[in-house]
């Protein structure tokens, strides 16, 4: 199952399990706990991979200021919303962080094709134009 900014919503709960934290249960953390509770009970759980003539991959991709990040999703004829089959995000390594935005997408446009042609089991080709 995938939960959008997962990590941002139970940050407050990382604060008060720390060893170094005394353990103290506030708002902030019942607001988060109440908040990502919430969260899982309507995720969108991570479908089986489908194949025939009618399934259609998509890929989105996006690159963000500190990290490129890419999902996959199927549908088929009837669906509006389609099925996840994975998400993927990482920090930029080294000089990735001072590539400009365009190069940011396709940096992040690429991986996505990568990680999704493992997924579905297709191979990626790189073209390249003169």
């Amino acid at each position: 199952m995938h939960i959008p900014e997962y990590s941002q919503i139970v940050s407050p709960l990382y604060l008060v399990i720390r060893n170094k934290n005394n353990f103290h249960w506030g708002p902030e953390q019942q607001q988060a706990f109440a908040q990502i509770k919430q969260e899982i009970a309507h995720a969108v759980a991570l479908g089986p991979l489908r194949t025939g003539p009618d399934v259609k991959n998509v890929l989105y991709s996006a690159a963000e200021n500190n990290s490129p990040s890419w999902s996959l999703w199927q549908k088929v004829p009837g669906e509006t919303r389609g099925r996840p089959l994975g998400f993927w995000r990482r920090s930029y390594s080294g000089s990735e962080a001072n590539y400009t935005p365009t190069e940011k997408e396709i940096l992040a446009a690429y991986e996505g094709v990568q990680a999704a042609s493992e997924v579905i089991g297709t191979e990626a080709q790189l073209l390249l134009a003169p």
